[in-house]
């Protein structure tokens, strides 16, 4: 049972919370609007070229989510340091985890250089030779970009275990300034349509990894990361971020590969199918963007209370985060509900993938109002915590069991098609919010020791 809370003694204010959570809300607002600036731009030259760019983000968000599974294992190790009040660790866990992102994402960078080709034909089939050459075409300046990507999400994290949201949110602005003036020249200008699209993607993920790594080296932010070129591993500190990034990084994975397959399943219903779920991509990340964002914040909060010692207020905190969540999705989704036809139409798309985007966005735009933020947010207090096990097992399992059978037994076996693919992605939303309420009540989390 939670013992009586001294409110004098809480660690974060409102103020504080308001501060953190501001920025991370405009933050994830203008990552969101990177990807659905590329799709909308990309629009006029055609349905294909949507579809071939959907297709990509699909195969990318694998590993950029991978990239996020570090971040979080070292935001998580920083922001429980800090609670701890001792900065030195804190300095040292943020050097180990930009070389471990930025290592990971050199390798994967060379691997889909190397295979893209075989990589889009395994793992989409046989889709249509515009589409196909769209992809192909995206693909390569997406993956030479990683590298950067890796390094400005470790350093994001880092930024917010410090409480320094406004920093990550100032860097998104200028990719996304970037991105939109690129994609203007490249597509509009230049017309090299996915390819600049993707080229655009790159320059800005550039700029930002730069703009970070002077962030981080400042002697005027209360983590500081010195001699970064001057490699030095720490296997102890390693080994803290990877028991909270490794299960994280298994989870998102085969969650992820999960979706890729869900998504090849998606394109054995045609063009219009791909296209339609591509809008539902981009409005749908787009309602989510609040549990995004408290999700991230709760990481800095939890992690430092239980880095403090303060378990109690930990839970406190995670109440109020998921209360908080809970109403501003519900604005997100409903106002989302109504724009739904206008914003579909940007999208270029013929009459049929149109009503289905329109139709389909609304079914799970109601669904994720209601269900997504105990599936999708709770998660993230467990992490924070360090109970990364459940959460892993717990996602796997109903990644798989509900969501691609799901897929496959809705959606084709019982001619449901793309309906059926998000009935089942809803059942899988059901069995989450079960499970990660239920270990948070129990309160197992409080025996999970990170530090």
């Amino acid at each position: 049972m939670s013992k009586a809370i001294d409110k004098k003694e809480l660690l974060f204010d409102n103020r504080y919370l308001f501060t953190l959570i501001i920025p991370l809300l405009i933050e994830t607002i203008l990552n969101v609007t990177i990807g659905m600036m590329d799709t909308i731009m990309v629009a006029s030259d055609g349905e294909t070229v949507v579809s071939g760019v959907s297709l990509v983000d699909s195969l990318a968000n694998l590993f950029v989510f991978l990239f996020s599974a570090f971040a979080t294992g070292g935001a998580v190790v920083c922001s429980q340091y800090l609670g701890r009040k001792d900065k030195e660790n804190a300095s040292s866990s943020a050097k180990q985890l930009i070389y471990l992102s930025l290592g990971f994402a050199l390798v994967i960078m060379v691997f889909l250089l190397i295979f893209r080709e075989t990589i889009v034909h395994f793992v989409f089939g046989s889709i249509e030779e515009s589409v196909h050459n769209a992809a192909i075409m995206y693909l390569l300046p997406i993956a030479i970009s990683f590298p950067f990507l890796a390094v400005t999400n470790s350093c994001s994290a880092i930024c917010r275990s410090m409480g320094k949201t406004n920093i990550t949110m100032i860097v998104a602005l200028v990719m996304n300034l970037i991105n939109v003036t690129g994609n203007a020249i490249t597509i509009y200008g230049l017309g090299l349509s996915s390819l600049g699209a993707g080229l655009a993607s790159l320059l800005s993920r550039i700029v930002a990894a730069i703009i970070m790594i002077a962030v981080i080296i400042s002697p005027r932010q209360p983590v500081r990361v010195t001699g970064l070129m001057k490699v030095k591993i720490r296997v102890d500190m390693m080994k803290r971020i990877m028991r909270i990034a490794l299960p994280s990084g298994i989870e998102n994975g085969i969650f992820h590969i999960g979706k890729i397959l869900v998504t090849s399943t998606i394109a054995s219903y045609g063009t219009a199918s791909i296209a339609a779920n591509a809008v539902y991509n981009s409005l749908g990340t787009f309602a989510n963007i609040p549990g995004t964002a408290i999700g991230m914040a709760s990481v800095t909060v939890i992690g430092q209370c239980c880095g403090a010692g303060k378990l109690e207020q930990a839970n406190y905190y995670a109440k109020k985060l998921l209360s908080l969540t809970y109403l501003m999705m519900g604005i997100t989704c409903l106002g989302m509900f109504f724009l739904t036809p206008l914003f579909s139409g940007f999208y270029n798309l013929s009459d049929a993938a149109y009503q289905m985007a329109v139709d389909y966005t609304r079914f799970n735009l109601i669904q994720t109002m209601l269900f997504w933020p105990v599936a999708f947010t709770t998660p993230n207090f467990l992490r924070a915590a360090g109970d990364v096990k459940f959460t892993m097992v717990v996602a796997i399992c109903s990644m798989w069991a509900f969501r691609v059978m799901g897929a496959t037994v809705l959606g084709t076996w019982l001619g449901m098609g793309l309906l059926g693919v998000y009935w089942a992605m809803c059942i899988d939303w059901y069995a989450r919010g079960i499970c990660f309420s239920w270990r948070w009540l129990k309160g197992k989390w409080r025996e999970k020791k990170v530090i």
